[in-house]
């Protein structure tokens, strides 16, 4: 069975959601960015890796989605059929991987983007940070009006790729998601899913890990 190898808090939890909602069976192996284990599998010691029976990995967080989606289209998670879905849905993807994402960089990291070390300095970063969020997810939340989900629909892989961004968000930005109440409802309808509740109580140390049949 395919091998996830994720860390707590990092957007990881997409994949690991996604294949908790295929349901076909898997192995979630939490691992530390870095740490020799994740090196003895990926030399680059980042998060997500997918590992197949046959030894094959990939990373990056879209392109993981994007292979799940194809591995297994009985799962309904693409956001829809054709040309034009699929182009949307790599819109998406692109999206939260090259602006979403990034955006939090310099709240995570404020030293990557100054050479000052004063501490307001590095605030001045964070609160630059913080901007460069709200601007992102101001599209999000317009693209969101009349939706239940980002491609519309029923949910899909972007929506999973989507909500660790929004958990970052919520906890990060000094208002949370006040300002982002169609964001704030895709979390909650998120976060309500059962198979969500099962990844999140098991990143959190609620329940065992190792295999799971989804």
């Amino acid at each position: 069975m395919p091998t996830l190898y994720y860390a707590v808090g990092a957007c990881s939890l997409a994949p690991h959601i996604a294949l908790e909602w295929i349901g076909a069976p898997y192995e979630a192996v939490r691992v530390k960015y870095g740490s020799s284990d994740l090196l003895a599998v990926n030399p680059a010691g980042a998060v997500p890796t997918l590992q197949e029976n046959d030894g094959w990995l990939l990373t990056q967080c879209g392109a993981i989605l994007d292979y799940l989606v194809s591995k297994h289209p009985e799962a309904g998670l693409a956001g829809g059929e054709g040309l034009r879905a699929r182009a949307e849905a790599h819109r998406w993807s692109a999206f939260l991987t090259s602006d979403v994402h990034a955006s939090f960089w310099p709240i995570f990291m404020p030293g990557r983007y100054t050479s000052d070390k004063s501490a307001a300095a590095r605030q001045a970063v964070v609160e630059a940070g913080h901007t460069l969020v709200a601007k992102q997810f101001g599209i999000l939340e317009r693209q969101l009006v009349r939706r239940n989900y980002i491609l519309g629909g029923d949910r899909s892989v972007i929506d999973a790729y989507a909500f660790p961004m929004i958990r970052w968000a919520n906890k990060l930005l000094p208002t949370g998601l006040e300002d982002y109440p169609n964001v704030k409802l895709l979390h909650d309808r998120i976060a309500a899913d059962p198979a969500v509740q099962t990844v999140l109580a098991r990143e959190a140390g609620k329940i065992a890990h190792g295999m799971s049949a989804g």
